[in-house]
Protein backbone atom coordinates (compact mmCIF):
# COMPACT_ATOMS: atom_id res chain seq x y z
CA UNK A 1 0.00 0.00 0.00
CA UNK A 2 1.07 3.60 -0.92
CA UNK A 3 0.60 5.13 2.88
CA UNK A 4 2.76 2.14 4.09
CA UNK A 5 5.26 2.67 2.35
CA UNK A 6 5.68 6.64 3.04
CA UNK A 7 5.75 5.07 6.98
CA UNK A 8 8.29 2.33 6.32
CA UNK A 9 10.41 5.09 4.89
CA UNK A 10 10.87 6.40 8.59
CA UNK A 11 12.40 2.84 9.52
CA UNK A 12 14.87 3.43 6.55
CA UNK A 13 16.05 7.12 6.94
CA UNK A 14 17.07 6.51 11.01
CA UNK A 15 20.83 7.38 10.83
CA UNK A 16 23.38 4.79 12.63
CA UNK A 17 25.86 6.73 14.48
CA UNK A 18 29.94 5.92 13.86
CA UNK A 19 31.47 3.96 16.82
CA UNK A 20 34.13 5.61 18.91
CA UNK A 21 37.03 4.24 19.43
CA UNK A 22 38.20 4.32 23.02
CA UNK A 23 41.36 6.64 23.65
CA UNK A 24 44.95 5.45 23.02
CA UNK A 25 43.11 2.55 20.88
CA UNK A 26 45.24 1.19 18.15
CA UNK A 27 43.14 1.35 14.71
CA UNK A 28 43.58 -2.19 14.19
CA UNK A 29 42.00 -5.29 15.19
CA UNK A 30 38.86 -6.21 17.18
CA UNK A 31 37.34 -4.58 20.32
CA UNK A 32 34.62 -5.20 21.81
CA UNK A 33 32.21 -2.12 22.41
CA UNK A 34 31.37 -2.13 26.00
CA UNK A 35 27.28 -1.76 26.76
CA UNK A 36 26.68 1.93 27.37
CA UNK A 37 28.48 2.69 23.86
CA UNK A 38 25.64 0.18 22.74
CA UNK A 39 22.84 2.11 24.02
CA UNK A 40 23.50 5.26 22.26
CA UNK A 41 23.21 3.42 18.67
CA UNK A 42 20.43 5.16 16.93
CA UNK A 43 18.39 2.84 14.26
CA UNK A 44 17.56 0.41 16.65
CA UNK A 45 14.18 -0.55 17.99
CA UNK A 46 11.94 -3.06 20.08
CA UNK A 47 8.08 -4.23 19.81
CA UNK A 48 6.87 -2.93 22.89
CA UNK A 49 3.52 -1.02 24.13
CA UNK A 50 3.43 2.49 22.21
CA UNK A 51 1.18 1.89 18.78
CA UNK A 52 0.68 4.91 16.46
CA UNK A 53 -2.43 5.56 16.46
CA UNK A 54 -1.89 8.92 13.94
CA UNK A 55 0.93 9.85 11.61
CA UNK A 56 1.12 13.13 9.98
CA UNK A 57 3.09 15.37 7.46
CA UNK A 58 3.01 19.04 6.83
CA UNK A 59 4.91 20.83 4.57
CA UNK A 60 5.01 24.08 3.44
CA UNK A 61 7.31 26.24 0.64
CA UNK A 62 7.96 29.22 -0.27
CA UNK A 63 9.84 31.28 -2.49
CA UNK A 64 10.25 35.17 -3.74
CA UNK A 65 12.16 36.82 -6.46
CA UNK A 66 13.74 40.98 -6.26
CA UNK A 67 10.91 41.70 -8.53
CA UNK A 68 8.28 40.69 -6.17
CA UNK A 69 7.33 36.92 -7.79
CA UNK A 70 5.99 35.22 -5.27
CA UNK A 71 5.38 31.35 -5.64
CA UNK A 72 4.34 28.98 -2.80
CA UNK A 73 2.76 25.73 -1.85
CA UNK A 74 1.54 23.14 0.93
CA UNK A 75 0.30 20.23 1.42
CA UNK A 76 -0.79 18.08 4.30
CA UNK A 77 -0.54 14.01 4.64
CA UNK A 78 -2.64 12.16 7.60
CA UNK A 79 -2.59 8.32 8.46
CA UNK A 80 -5.16 7.16 11.27
CA UNK A 81 -3.77 3.73 12.01
CA UNK A 82 -6.68 3.29 15.19
CA UNK A 83 -9.17 0.88 13.41
CA UNK A 84 -6.38 -1.43 12.23
CA UNK A 85 -5.24 -3.06 8.67
CA UNK A 86 -4.89 -0.44 6.22
CA UNK A 87 -4.80 3.33 8.01
CA UNK A 88 -7.05 5.80 6.44
CA UNK A 89 -5.56 8.11 4.30
CA UNK A 90 -6.37 12.05 3.72
CA UNK A 91 -4.31 14.47 1.71
CA UNK A 92 -4.22 18.37 1.03
CA UNK A 93 -2.40 19.84 -1.62
CA UNK A 94 -2.28 23.77 -1.99
CA UNK A 95 -0.61 25.69 -4.18
CA UNK A 96 -0.08 29.65 -5.94
CA UNK A 97 2.03 31.38 -8.47
CA UNK A 98 1.99 35.16 -8.31
CA UNK A 99 4.04 37.06 -11.11
CA UNK A 100 5.40 40.71 -11.36
CA UNK A 101 5.46 42.89 -13.90
CA UNK A 102 9.06 43.24 -13.91
CA UNK A 103 11.24 40.46 -15.34
CA UNK A 104 13.49 38.49 -13.10
CA UNK A 105 17.26 39.37 -13.38
CA UNK A 106 19.28 36.99 -16.13
CA UNK A 107 21.27 34.54 -15.02
CA UNK A 108 23.60 33.54 -18.05
CA UNK A 109 26.16 31.32 -17.44
CA UNK A 110 25.28 30.07 -13.84
CA UNK A 111 23.62 26.56 -13.58
CA UNK A 112 23.24 24.40 -10.52
CA UNK A 113 22.47 20.10 -10.82
CA UNK A 114 20.29 19.11 -8.22
CA UNK A 115 19.24 15.87 -9.69
CA UNK A 116 21.52 13.87 -7.21
CA UNK A 117 19.01 14.22 -4.59
CA UNK A 118 17.19 11.99 -5.92
CA UNK A 119 19.47 8.98 -5.09
CA UNK A 120 19.89 10.45 -1.45
CA UNK A 121 18.61 8.25 1.39
CA UNK A 122 17.71 9.16 4.84
CA UNK A 123 17.19 12.38 6.00
CA UNK A 124 18.06 15.33 3.60
CA UNK A 125 18.60 18.93 3.73
CA UNK A 126 20.33 21.02 0.76
CA UNK A 127 21.23 24.50 -0.05
CA UNK A 128 23.31 25.12 -3.61
CA UNK A 129 24.13 29.05 -4.03
CA UNK A 130 24.79 30.35 -7.73
CA UNK A 131 24.37 33.86 -7.13
CA UNK A 132 24.36 36.93 -4.73
CA UNK A 133 22.02 38.58 -1.84
CA UNK A 134 19.92 35.18 -2.11
CA UNK A 135 18.50 34.37 2.04
CA UNK A 136 17.31 30.31 1.95
CA UNK A 137 16.28 28.23 5.08
CA UNK A 138 15.31 23.91 5.58
CA UNK A 139 13.72 23.42 9.18
CA UNK A 140 12.93 20.04 10.01
CA UNK A 141 10.66 19.19 13.24
CA UNK A 142 9.33 15.91 14.83
CA UNK A 143 7.12 15.53 17.80
CA UNK A 144 6.58 12.49 18.96
CA UNK A 145 3.22 12.22 21.48
CA UNK A 146 0.35 10.50 23.36
CA UNK A 147 -2.64 12.32 23.38
CA UNK A 148 -5.68 13.37 21.15
CA UNK A 149 -5.63 12.63 17.71
CA UNK A 150 -5.89 15.83 15.00
CA UNK A 151 -8.98 16.41 13.48
CA UNK A 152 -9.78 14.39 10.19
CA UNK A 153 -8.63 16.16 7.45
CA UNK A 154 -10.87 17.50 4.64
CA UNK A 155 -10.43 15.22 1.25
CA UNK A 156 -11.55 15.43 -1.87
CA UNK A 157 -9.92 12.64 -3.30
CA UNK A 158 -7.36 15.02 -5.72
CA UNK A 159 -3.43 13.46 -5.04
CA UNK A 160 -2.35 16.49 -7.07
CA UNK A 161 -2.56 20.38 -7.18
CA UNK A 162 -0.35 22.32 -9.76
CA UNK A 163 -0.13 26.44 -10.69
CA UNK A 164 1.65 27.79 -13.38
CA UNK A 165 2.57 31.07 -14.48
CA UNK A 166 5.24 32.42 -16.68
CA UNK A 167 8.06 30.63 -16.25
CA UNK A 168 7.39 29.12 -12.35
CA UNK A 169 5.36 26.54 -11.71
CA UNK A 170 3.89 25.21 -8.21
CA UNK A 171 3.13 21.46 -7.86
CA UNK A 172 1.88 19.67 -4.47
CA UNK A 173 1.60 15.59 -4.98
CA UNK A 174 0.66 12.29 -3.60
CA UNK A 175 2.37 10.08 -6.22
CA UNK A 176 3.16 6.02 -5.60
CA UNK A 177 4.94 5.44 -2.57
CA UNK A 178 5.65 9.49 -2.03
CA UNK A 179 4.63 13.26 -1.49
CA UNK A 180 6.31 15.67 -3.03
CA UNK A 181 6.25 19.57 -2.95
CA UNK A 182 8.17 21.13 -5.83
CA UNK A 183 8.67 25.45 -6.75
CA UNK A 184 10.40 25.60 -9.61
CA UNK A 185 11.29 29.03 -11.49
CA UNK A 186 12.95 28.58 -15.04
CA UNK A 187 16.96 29.78 -15.02
CA UNK A 188 16.27 30.82 -11.58
CA UNK A 189 15.37 28.68 -8.81
CA UNK A 190 14.29 24.81 -7.49
CA UNK A 191 12.96 24.56 -4.40
CA UNK A 192 11.52 21.00 -3.66
CA UNK A 193 10.49 18.45 -0.43
CA UNK A 194 9.74 15.15 -0.54
CA UNK A 195 9.29 11.86 1.68
CA UNK A 196 9.38 8.76 0.02
CA UNK A 197 10.46 5.32 0.61
CA UNK A 198 13.99 5.57 2.28
CA UNK A 199 14.53 9.44 2.56
CA UNK A 200 12.96 12.45 4.01
CA UNK A 201 14.38 15.69 2.58
CA UNK A 202 14.71 19.29 1.57
CA UNK A 203 16.53 21.21 -1.22
CA UNK A 204 17.02 24.88 -2.17
CA UNK A 205 18.88 25.54 -5.25
CA UNK A 206 19.06 29.31 -6.72
CA UNK A 207 21.15 30.39 -9.21
CA UNK A 208 19.71 34.13 -9.13
CA UNK A 209 20.49 37.11 -6.93
CA UNK A 210 18.61 38.60 -3.90
CA UNK A 211 15.71 35.42 -3.83
CA UNK A 212 14.44 34.58 -0.47
CA UNK A 213 13.22 30.87 -0.54
CA UNK A 214 12.70 28.69 2.48
CA UNK A 215 10.99 25.17 3.17
CA UNK A 216 9.62 24.02 6.30
CA UNK A 217 8.58 20.21 7.12
CA UNK A 218 6.50 19.27 10.15
CA UNK A 219 6.14 15.14 10.81
CA UNK A 220 4.02 14.27 13.69
CA UNK A 221 2.69 11.06 15.39
CA UNK A 222 0.06 10.73 18.44
CA UNK A 223 0.97 7.37 20.02
CA UNK A 224 -1.61 5.02 21.10
CA UNK A 225 -1.22 2.42 24.38
CA UNK A 226 -4.03 0.63 23.74
CA UNK A 227 -2.21 -2.57 22.00
CA UNK A 228 -4.72 -2.99 18.44
CA UNK A 229 -2.83 -1.84 15.97
CA UNK A 230 -0.19 -3.68 13.61
CA UNK A 231 3.45 -5.00 14.63
CA UNK A 232 4.57 -2.43 12.16
CA UNK A 233 3.41 0.37 13.99
CA UNK A 234 4.59 -0.38 16.97
CA UNK A 235 7.94 -0.81 15.23
CA UNK A 236 7.70 3.01 13.77
CA UNK A 237 6.77 4.77 16.90
CA UNK A 238 9.61 3.42 18.89
CA UNK A 239 12.48 3.56 15.73
CA UNK A 240 11.19 7.19 15.25
CA UNK A 241 11.27 7.82 19.09
CA UNK A 242 14.84 6.84 19.70
CA UNK A 243 15.86 8.85 16.23
CA UNK A 244 17.91 11.84 18.54
CA UNK A 245 19.72 12.86 14.86
CA UNK A 246 16.01 14.72 13.32
CA UNK A 247 15.90 18.02 14.62
CA UNK A 248 15.23 21.95 13.03
CA UNK A 249 18.35 22.57 10.73
CA UNK A 250 19.26 25.03 7.95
Amino acid sequence: MQCQRVVLALLLMLPVSPLMAADGAPGRGLKEIPDPELNLMRGRYTVGGNNVAWFGVTMISQWQGPNGAVVQGALTLGMDFRNGGTPKLSFQPSVQVTAADAPLPATAGRSIDSTGLANASGLVQSVQVAGDGNTARNVTTLTVRDGAVPTALSDDGSRMAQAQQGGATATAMLDGNQARLLLQVDGQSLVQQWIRNGSVGQGIALAGDGQTASNRLQLELVRNTAANNLPLSQNVAQAIGMNRGMGPGQ
